[in-house]
């Protein structure tokens, strides 16, 4: 229920505040049941609010929906429930549900600052289209309340600026702001795509209503030929990735008079996806996807490149392993698809260098970067420790920070830490001995490591919460370096392989 509302925060505010008061209501009902039924000792669920429809109102991937299945159709007697515990955690929630509820009512569209963002790419696609003299716009979003809200906050202001909007859903009547105009779906999309619509044979009385912006659920993601657009916005983003390219395929279709066509996504903020990991969970699913289709058509990593024969090879495993594609906690990990780069330098350099595991734990480079700070490479020991589930290339943690201790890449992000090692290290075969004897000079040739030691508590701090005072030196072999520093949690779970230092 929490992913489910925090969904909903992803997708609107407006759409968050209507599914919290219909569960305040729910739960207010159910609380004045339980009153009745202690006044006279009868009362069933029954009696309440039938939600066993409200389901429908969810992103139809979302889980746990099957709580609103309880109501008229299914009948509990309150004698056979502990009902004073029962209302007393729904108290508990109604206060919570109260003060989330004032809170959010306080967000007005003026202060919505991801519908405002919305507009000033509107603003800026009409003050600069892509495709001469195109000022069209497809604006997708998962949510039936959403999709409202989006048309009676954005038509006004399109129109000011000489765009006519239409609204398309599957549970409302479509809207649009041209007078007098029948806003059916067939009627709203000719308008919206006149060329490949053939509004001069559908509609010839119509072919001079444009319609510049389209606000729509995915009632229209499949089947309908909308190329005249160039410009589709995802306002939120599907758990189904293979929706989102239903929703670009709209107007990504042959006949397209366009040169160029844009898809724009709006990505949950850092600290909603930390709660809802919506951004990993699709980005995977597509992986998945592209891994077993063409290699090609990753419309949300255009930097993935898959290798048909690598592909063949993780299939082939697939086939023998048991591996669950979503979590990959370990075994394969498909985003391997996107690291064939790192991996062919390594093959490369180990050809070269068979003796790469005599190396010690702990080493070091020095480079030259843009970015000064300290690129760390941790390895996991604990196997009953995967911090979240999440990082897929455990038990390997790779953290970026920088020098005033702030995570510049975390470990979540590993193809970036590696792609930007990589860059800074790629050609450098020799050390730097003016970056070395610098960086040996403030370290006192690794006796005063305080800075740096201080750098991995922060590094291991951004992956688990410091809990016991623990001494950092250990992370060493003896005669390699000596960190001395204040405790952090993650000693026992972690040893250091080796780290980087960016000057």
């Amino acid at each position: 229920m929490s992913i489910n509302l925090l969904k909903r925060m992803e997708s609107s505010v407006h759409s968050f505040l209507l599914t919290l008061q219909k569960i305040y209501a729910y739960m207010c009902d159910t609380s004045d049941a339980i009153d009745r039924f202690q006044k006279d000792g009868k009362g069933k669920l029954n009696e309440l609010t039938d939600l066993s429809n409200a389901a429908t109102d969810f992103d139809e991937d979302d889980q746990n929906t099957d709580i609103f299945t309880v109501g008229k159709k299914v009948q509990i007697d309150l004698r056979d429930m502990d009902y004073l515990s029962w209302q007393r955690e729904i108290k508990a929630d109604v206060d919570v549900l109260e003060t989330l509820i004032h809170m959010t009512e306080d967000i007005s569209p003026e202060y919505d600052f991801k519908l405002n963002q919305l507009f000033e790419v509107i603003r800026n696609k009409e003050e600069h289209p892509i495709n001469p003299g195109n000022k069209k716009i497809l604006i997708f979003t998962a949510f039936a309340n959403t999709a409202e809200y989006l048309y009676e906050n954005i038509a006004p202001r399109a129109k000011e600026i000489g765009l006519n909007t239409a609204l398309v859903t599957g549970s409302i009547e479509g809207k649009t702001t041209i007078p007098n105009f029948r806003a059916d779906m067939n009627h709203v999309l000719t308008c919206f795509s006149p060329m490949s619509k053939d509004i001069d044979v559908v509609y010839p009385e119509d072919k001079n209503k444009d319609i510049d912006i389209l606000i729509a659920t995915d009632c229209i993601s499949e089947g309908q030929n909308l190329q005249d657009c160039d410009y589709c916005i995802n306002y939120d983003i599907h758990w189904n990735p293979v929706r989102i390219i239903q929703r670009f395929g709209r107007i990504d279709r042959i006949g397209s008079k366009n040169k160029v066509i844009q898809l724009v996504n709006f990505w949950p903020d850092l600290t909603l996806d930390e709660y809802i990991n919506l951004k990993d969970r699709v980005e995977t699913r597509m992986k998945i996807s592209v891994m077993t289709s063409t290699g090609d058509d990753d419309l949300i990593n255009p930097e993935e490149k898959g290798d048909l024969n690598y592909r063949k090879a993780q299939l082939k495993r697939l086939q023998e392993d048991v591996v669950d594609l979503e979590d990959m906690n370990e075994g394969i990990s498909i985003t391997d698809l996107g690291l064939n780069d790192v991996r062919m330098d390594l093959l490369t350099y180990m050809k070269e260098h068979k003796d790469l595991d005599h190396l010690p734990f702990g080493i070091h480079a020095v480079v030259h970067g843009d970015k000064p700070g300290v690129i760390f490479v941790l390895k996991n020991v604990n196997k009953k420790i995967n911090i979240k589930d999440r990082n897929r290339l455990h038990p390997f943690y790779m953290v970026y920070v920088d020098m005033d201790g702030e995570i510049l890449v975390n470990h979540l992000q590993p193809k970036d830490i590696l792609d930007e090692m990589r860059h800074l290290a790629k050609g450098r075969n020799e050390p730097d001995k003016e970056l070395c004897k610098e960086f040996n000079r403030i370290t006192k040739d690794g006796r005063q490591m305080q800075e740096v030691s201080k750098l991995l508590e922060d590094a291991i701090g951004s992956i688990i919460e410091a809990k016991n005072e623990e001494d950092i030196e250990s992370f060493f072999s003896a005669g390699t370096t000596t960190f001395q520093s204040g405790g952090f949690s993650g000693l026992d779970d972690f040893e250091l392989i080796d780290f980087l230092v960016v000057m």
